[in-house]
């Protein structure tokens, strides 16, 4: 055995692994298992639990679910990396929302995989981004391309949509918010020029397909 194979080995990547899906976590362990530069540390079923692993364990690169309880994986990836900046954090999602996509690159990500490709991708993922380079699929970075020059919906905003997804009026939304009807027609014009929606309805529509609302709303 050579020099550098014995460095490899005895300095792996350490692994932590944050989805909440118990089957996802035990496919990627025993993908992991099989590897001698890789090692699973420590596996977390939410956010919140990530971000306490992660503090204890320390590890080189999280396999971040951005769907989860408790905290999302996009939270839990802000809170990550304002700790620990150098920590290489994979997105491992089931949806390719562009919303979501945008909200996982702009805190922190520096790969992204669909859980269709872990069994083929998750070990260049986890190398590649410990390597210090950026991991994209072909066509994720064909939905950032169209997604970044878009101007994206505040927070704010994002509130409003959701209660014109549970078609409640602008009296009923500046309601629930304490603000003016004519503030939350405002939002709602913006709205609809940031989304390019013809009207509410398409606006929500719109929404729903790039990630910006979820089903479950």
């Amino acid at each position: 055995m050579n020099p550098t194979s014995t460095a490899t080995v005895t300095t792996p990547i350490r692994v932590l692994c944050a989805d909440d899906h118990p089957l996802v976590r035990k496919g990627i362990a025993s993908i992991l298992a099989n590897e001698t530069d890789v090692v699973l540390v420590g596996e977390a079923g939410s956010g919140q639990e990530a971000v306490e692993l992660f503090r204890k364990l320390r590890p080189d690169v999280v396999l971040m679910d951005l769907r989860m309880p408790e905290m999302s994986g996009i939270e839990a990836t802000r809170i990550i990396r304002a700790e620990a900046p150098e920590t290489k954090i994979i997105a491992l999602t089931s949806y390719d929302g562009d919303q979501d996509i945008y909200r996982a690159i702009e805190a922190g990500v520096r790969g992204y995989i669909l859980k269709e490709m872990v069994h083929t991708e998750v070990l260049r993922a986890i190398r590649t981004v410990h390597a210090g380079k950026r991991l994209m699929p072909a066509e994720v970075a064909e939905r950032l391309s169209e997604y970044f020059p878009q101007m994206a919906l505040t927070p704010r905003e994002v509130e409003v949509l959701r209660f014109v997804a549970k078609g409640m009026a602008n009296k009923e939304i500046a309601h629930q918010l304490g603000t003016a009807s004519g503030t939350i027609k405002m939002h709602i014009q913006n709205i609809l020029a940031k989304l390019d929606a013809s009207d509410r309805t398409h606006a929500v529509t719109i929404a729903l397909e790039r990630g910006i609302l979820h089903l479950d709303f």
